[in-house]
């Protein structure tokens, strides 16, 4: 039987491991799961006979390396820093390499060694990245196809919960790492292009630099902005676009919410807060606002953030228990960001029964034989419950498709890659599209890049 080693047993495995185990006896495949918690390898490879759990931890090389040594083909799902080992001995053992995470600088200077030894490795081949750039090169491609000159692409993905499950002021319930979500923005500025003019947006002003859209069926959405969507000029080939843009999307009123904490320094993850594991909730909160000897902490977290006291904004902040002096934050030597977490933890997280929710929305405007036109591309997606989430279907089926593809040698051009090629995106998204995962498009009057419909530079 041929193998296939799974490094890492977390929340977005369950899909995949689900989708290799119905494929495993048409295509010959034994599934070698590993984790650091054998329990989590065992749950997920559910006693089938073509799966076998094992423990597995990465940093022990000889452990590492014998896993990786004994398959025919390796996917990683460990946090993105942790690919780097498992690739390089993928490389000095000959075996393909499939991962969901954007390429780091060092998986890329293999580049070279993986083409030299014929080998891929398959990169961003997730939900965002991955089903991002194959639904976007499958559009761009056909309009170039076509005689057209792309104009302007707008990309935005958010990770939301489901509308029957939003049971809370935020409309929001963490789908995936949690982490992500407090850090996210940090560490750079946001850069993309409108109508030929660059813009940046610094991480204090990101939350309040919102845009609006609105999905068939699903209502209405806001946008912040990616780090940095001019590197998907090269990628995409849009070096003459006029308008380049990728944001997140939450619902409206998240991001106004949201710019709260990151306005008082509670989303910093640059240092250690002292004495934290005895902290309470109402001192976390109120180590960042003034001292006085007579205003309560939620009277100096008003008046430091001008917010009314029959504001929908406060509402959100009394819905998470922040201000509470008997809950103990319970985290040895923990930044801000990390009390953060866990105090959303107790408020976000998924209920067993409760629905996540995918939604991705494409903008493409493109001249063709003198004429200006648009389509716009969306997809929803809806989660079973918590442990088959949508999140963990739009990132496991991906992976799990090309991983056979590349077994099968349908996929076989060499190196380190992302999903942007004909060869990649048309079996992977004909077959994501039999799963349920379907890019409804509309066509429009292109109006380029024109949200509020002013006229400005």
């Amino acid at each position: 039987m041929r193998k296939i080693l799974i490094v890492g047993a977390g929340k977005s495995t369950s899909v995949l491991i689900d989708y290799l185990l119905n494929k495993s006896a048409s295509e010959n495949l034994q599934l070698i799961i590993g984790d650091l918690q054998l329990e989590n390898a065992e749950r997920l490879a559910g006693g089938h006979p073509n799966a076998k759990a094992i423990s597995l931890d990465i940093f022990k090389k000889e452990e590492r390396e014998k896993a990786v040594k004994e398959a025919d083909i390796v996917i990683s799902m460990l946090p993105a820093r942790f690919h780097i080992e498992v690739a390089k001995d993928c490389l000095h053992y000959g075996k393909n390499m499939v991962t969901a995470s954007y390429i780091s600088d060092e998986m890329q200077l293999l580049d070279e060694e993986v083409k030299k030894k014929n080998l891929v490795f398959m990169n961003e081949i997730g939900v965002d990245p991955g089903i991002d750039h194959m639904s976007a090169m499958h559009v761009i491609d056909r309009i170039r196809d076509a005689g057209g000159k792309m104009l302007l692409f707008e990309s935005f993905t958010g990770g939301l919960v489901a509308p029957e499950s939003d049971t809370n002021l935020w409309n929001y319930k963490f789908t995936w790492n949690p982490r992500n979500v407090v850090v996210a923005g940090q560490g750079g500025v946001a850069k993309f292009l409108q109508e030929g003019k660059f813009k940046y947006i610094p991480y204090n002003r990101l939350f309040r630099r919102t845009e609006f859209l609105e999905v068939k069926d699903y209502g209405k959405f806001e946008v912040y902005a990616n780090r940095n969507s001019l590197k998907y000029k090269s990628i995409y080939g849009l070096d003459d676009v006029l308008t380049l843009y990728r944001g997140t999307i939450r619902r409206v009123g998240f991001s106004k919410a949201w710019n709260m904490f990151v306005q008082l320094g509670l989303t910093d993850d640059s240092y250690v807060m002292e004495n934290s594991e005895e902290m309470s909730y109402r001192d976390f909160v109120n180590s960042f606002l003034p001292y006085s000897p007579t205003d309560s902490v939620e009277l100096k977290f008003r008046h430091n953030l001008k917010i009314d006291q029959d504001d929908i904004m406060w509402e959100k902040l009394l819905e998470l228990d922040i201000f509470n002096p008997n809950k103990k934050v319970g985290l040895k030597n923990a930044t801000p960001a990390q009390i953060l977490q866990k105090i959303l933890m107790e408020k976000w997280s998924l209920a067993p029964d409760d629905k996540d929710m995918i939604v991705m929305y494409h903008k493409f405007g493109y001249e063709l034989n003198g004429e200006r036109k648009q389509i716009d591309a969306t997809m929803v997606n809806i989660g079973k419950d918590q442990s088959h989430t949508a999140m963990a279907r739009t990132v496991g089926l991906p992976v799990g498709i090309a991983a056979i593809k590349i077994l099968n040698g349908t996929i076989n051009t060499p190196g380190v890659q992302l999903p942007i090629t004909k060869e990649v995106y048309e079996p992977i998204l004909e077959e994501l599209a039999e799963n349920g995962i379907v890019f409804r498009e509309e066509e429009k009057e292109y109006l380029g890049y024109n949200p509020f419909g002013m006229v400005g530079n």
